[in-house]
């Protein structure tokens, strides 16, 4: 089949990346607005944090359900449906937000939120993949990861210069939202979805993930490899006042930390999509990328936050560098699978990834409430390094169990 090439400049690349904005300065919100939202709300100081855990979870199972969903619905209906419906709904939901009085409604509305967010970016990845020729998959990729994480930096700007006005940082990102699908009735399908949709073989069956062995663990192996990201942006810096706090440093300031780990991450997440162009190998990309993840990760523990806000800021933006490579694995999960079922595993991978956070943020509290050690930021650190330790490995050897994606022709279907 000929199909149009597009630049990596295109329609298809600046939706996604404008969607991607959007998306994860409403999927970061709670994070940056966690502590002062809860307090409005009227939760103890003492119990803040563990409330906060309890709607990251939940926020989490939305993103699981929506991305299996979505997913299905992306090859069955096609990517362009996938990016109308999910802006719609994680807008309103977001823009609800702002009028939440109680803690109960504020954790259904995140978990509606989240079921939104989860068709985003996977939908764009798709999309772009199959409009960019084999060569330019990586750039389009870079382009879409750069713009949207400026998201979470804007979402920290708006909440500090809003003078921390939590509800209308919802506002915001809801009314964000509607504005950009107006953008999206201008996106084409893509052209390869629709030549294969009318070969009339199984479209978006997830099941199709479980009735063969090697594509089970293809599909296993997608998850596994970005558990590290969610890791140190759920554990590490979604806590790192907390961190902070055991380390004994002082005027350590939570929502900054999340935005500047995320200034790295937009770096971080561009050179990965560039290497791997240059050195022709999402693979060896990836393994570079978790040495230096590995790094950091030692020298936030072993320097203790490095003595000083400042310094620990330092450390939470190497953190955010080394975790740049969500849209690179994601990039890789859709250049593994066929048309028929590349949307379900490019949308329900990443949000399977976030759904994992949930089960990472149990083991961290099993381990720091079961360690024998009667000091509690003594067993809250060791407790997260383990942890830290265990993902990191897993998704080592993922990686080297994976076979390399780049330059794949990905006009071909699942049987």
């Amino acid at each position: 089949m000929q199909r149009k090439e597009h630049g990596i400049f295109s329609l298809p690349v600046i939706v996604g990346a404008l969607g991607f904005f959007v998306d994860i300065y409403d999927l970061l919100l709670f994070s940056i607005v966690r502590k002062k939202s809860l307090l409005d709300l009227k939760v103890p100081p003492a119990a803040a944090k563990e409330f906060g855990e309890s709607v990251i979870s939940w926020q989490m199972f939305g993103l699981v359900i929506g991305g299996i969903l979505w997913g299905i619905l992306g090859d069955k209906r096609g990517r362009k449906s996938v990016l109308f419906g999910s802006i719609l709904l994680y807008s309103v939901a977001t823009f609800a937000n702002g009028f939440v009085q109680d803690v109960q409604t504020y954790t259904w509305l995140r978990f509606i939120a989240g079921l939104g967010i989860a068709g985003e970016l996977g939908a764009s990845i798709t999309l772009t993949s199959e409009s960019l020729s084999k060569e330019k998959r990586g750039l389009g990729s870079s382009i879409i990861a750069t713009s949207g994480v400026l998201g979470s930096i804007a979402a920290y700007f708006v909440f500090d210069l809003s003078g921390r006005d939590w509800r209308l940082c919802y506002y915001i990102g809801g009314a964000m939202g509607i504005a950009l699908l107006f953008l999206r009735v201008r996106v084409l399908e893509s052209g390869m979805y629709d030549h294969t949709k009318e070969k009339n073989v199984p479209m978006g069956n997830f099941f199709m993930f479980f009735n063969n062995k090697e594509r089970f663990f293809r599909y296993l192996k997608s998850i596994l490899i970005g558990l590290p990201v969610w890791y140190i942006i759920g554990v590490l810096i979604g806590f790192s006042d907390e961190f902070a706090r055991c380390f004994k440093i002082q005027d350590f300031d939570q929502p900054k930390s999340l935005m500047l780990q995320y200034v790295a991450l937009a770096f971080g997440d561009m050179a990965a999509g560039f290497f791997s162009n240059y050195i022709r190998s999402r693979k060896k990309t990836l393994l570079i990328y978790y040495g230096i993840t590995a790094i950091f990760i030692s020298l936030f523990f072993l320097l203790k936050g490095g003595g000083s806000a400042t310094y620990m800021y330092l450390l939470c933006m190497g953190l955010g560098f080394g975790s740049g490579i969500s849209v690179l694995y994601i990039t890789m999960s859709a250049e593994q699978f066929g048309t028929n079922l590349r949307a379900t595993a490019a949308i329900s991978v990443p949000n399977l990834v976030r759904g994992f956070l949930p089960l990472i943020l149990l083991l961290f509290k099993f381990l720091r409430n079961n360690m024998s050690s009667k000091d509690a930021d003594h067993n809250y650190i060791t407790a997260a390094w383990i942890v830290g330790a265990i993902v990191l490995a897993t998704g080592f050897i993922s990686v080297l169990y994976t076979k390399e994606t780049f330059g794949k022709e990905l006009n071909f279907i699942e049987r």
